[in-house]
């Protein structure tokens, strides 16, 4: 009993006690109210801090955005705000009341991704220059080094079948096999956005070894020469102009027009060495005293080629177009005990084109492509004669290249790129190194 009449008085007492207790609470004291001052005076500073913090990012994004437009050739140099400037009001009034941050996240995304699709990498860029034009170099300096090996071999027959099964005769291996180096200094200005000029001047260093079987009659001898050639090949000047921009439905195509002249070692007038000749003084072996570098003729060529953004690489494509003009010269003929003046005319040439670059990374692609040339048969018209066909002179040249392109600086590429040969005609591989300087 004395336990439950406690247990009422304690419960009473404390409900009478706790509507004091909530007044006390509620009543504000001077040591709140300066509470309250101290963290608004926190919370306005932590908001100026942020709203300040909000404008240096969106600025240093700004300089980002508009130094990566500038190495993509899309903006001027003017559209790249001053550091530690101030910004517009606008963008202060925009600054101080910071987006939610899903939205900017998706819209930084957004921008993001417009851009990587509107202009490629500076490493594509560095693989198209090679197949296509660019407009937004000032002037570039090109020097590069190319190695090529032609290896050909083939039989010739000299008789007739005895009973459709012996061969009664002379059974020659002819095997030519020739290595080449060039060095070529091109020089590439920008006229115009629209406008190219580009000059090549080549230097080539030439070897050919010649081997033919049958020497003497017998089968088993093998005669060999070699014979070399170096100087300055022929010069090539030709301009690039800008037909169309990409756009979603349109690739970006460039027509491009160039003449050669014949300033290389013309093959026509060059001494040959004879080195067997048969029973009724016919020449059977014979090689020249030395190696052409050049082909002796002006030619002229008209071409276009395209590209065509897909993203995640970029698609290439040309054709053209190679016209040989006649050429007088005071000896055609190989017999270096004659002299026979006449004209020559090198066959037309189609080519075309295409292949495919991807970026690994800003500095580093690969392209690879597909390129072939068909030329028609050449002719020769001796002084007083008809025209006439040189037979086997046609041919069929067909090559794969797989090429990687690396930004050394941000003036200076190293390409390299190596040629795999698909047909007789064609080398059986190539190799070449460029680098190009942008100023």
């Amino acid at each position: 009993m004395h336990k439950t009449l406690l247990a009422t008085a304690v419960a009473c007492g404390l409900l009478i006690s706790l509507p004091f207790d909530l007044a006390a609470q509620e009543a504000p004291t001077p040591q709140d109210e300066a509470q309250v001052q101290t963290l608004l005076a926190q919370l306005q500073a932590l908001k100026a801090s942020y709203a300040q913090q909000v404008r240096q990012l969106r600025e240093l994004d700004m300089q980002v955005q508009a130094l990566q437009a500038k190495l993509a050739g899309k903006t001027a140099p003017a559209a790249l705000p001053a550091p530690g400037g101030t910004p517009p009001p606008a963008q202060i009034a925009q600054a101080a009341t910071p987006p939610p941050d899903e939205g900017t996240r998706a819209g930084s995304a957004a921008e993001a991704e417009a851009a990587r699709q509107e202009a490629p990498t500076r490493s594509l860029k560095d693989a198209l220059q090679q197949e296509h034009a660019l407009f937004d170099r000032k002037f570039t300096l090109e020097n590069s080094v190319s190695y090529a090996r032609y290896d050909r071999s083939q039989i010739t027959l000299n008789g007739f079948l005895a009973l459709d099964a012996i061969f009664l005769g002379n059974i020659a291996i002819e095997d030519v096999k020739s290595d080449s180096l060039t060095y070529n200094l091109a020089a590439r200005y920008g006229v115009s956005p629209r406008l190219t000029l580009n000059l090549d001047v080549p230097y080539l260093y030439r070897k050919t070894v010649y081997q033919k079987g049958g020497a003497g009659g017998s089968a088993a001898a093998i005669a060999e020469e070699d014979t070399t050639g170096a100087g300055l090949g022929d010069l090539g000047l030709s301009a690039n102009y800008k037909l169309f921009d990409e756009t979603g439905s349109r690739p970006d195509t460039v027509l491009t027009v160039g003449i050669t002249a014949p300033t290389g070692q013309s093959p026509y007038g060059i001494d040959w060495k004879v080195l067997q000749r048969g029973d009724d003084q016919y020449i059977s072996f014979a090689v020249p005293e030395k190696q052409p570098t050049g082909n002796g003729v002006w030619q002229a060529n008209l071409g276009l080629s395209a590209v065509k953004t897909m993203d995640p690489a970029i698609v290439f494509a040309n054709l053209g177009y190679i016209y040989s003009r006649p050429r007088d010269f005071g000896d055609i003929n190989t017999d270096p005990e004659t002299r026979n003046p006449g004209s020559v005319k090198l066959g037309n040439t189609y080519y075309f084109g295409a292949g495919v670059a991807f970026a690994f990374n800003e500095r580093t692609s690969l392209s690879l492509s597909f390129a072939d040339k068909l030329s028609a048969k050449a002719s020769l018209r001796y002084k007083g004669a008809p025209w006439s066909k040189v037979i086997g002179s046609d041919a069929h040249a067909a090559t794969f290249n797989m090429g990687v392109t690396h930004a050394l600086s941000q003036h200076t590429t190293l390409v390299t790129l190596l040629g795999i040969g698909l047909t007789p005609d064609a080398p059986d591989f190539s190799l070449s190194f460029k680098v190009p300087y942008m100023f």
